[in-house]
């Protein structure tokens, strides 16, 4: 007895964003004028340097950063 070949459909190409505690979706840095960009850039990366230079939590110093330089704008 011969088995049917089974043609596997693609998987579309589905997005799924993942809802951040952190609060409302950050803005993009291209979004952001360039000054802005570099001052967010310099803190996250003192952050990154308080917590102790470890990686894996580059999203989070980014947001924070984020958040508070634009407060202060």
């Amino acid at each position: 007895m011969s088995v049917p070949k089974v043609h596997k459909q693609p998987k579309p190409n589905v997005v799924v964003v993942p809802q951040s505690p952190l609060g409302p979706a950050a803005i993009m840095p291209d979004t952001v004028p360039s000054q802005e960009t570099a001052k967010i850039r310099e803190r996250a990366y003192e952050l990154y340097e308080g917590r102790g230079p470890k990686p894996g939590q580059d999203e989070q110093d980014w947001f924070r950063a984020e958040r508070e330089i634009l407060r202060r704008e």
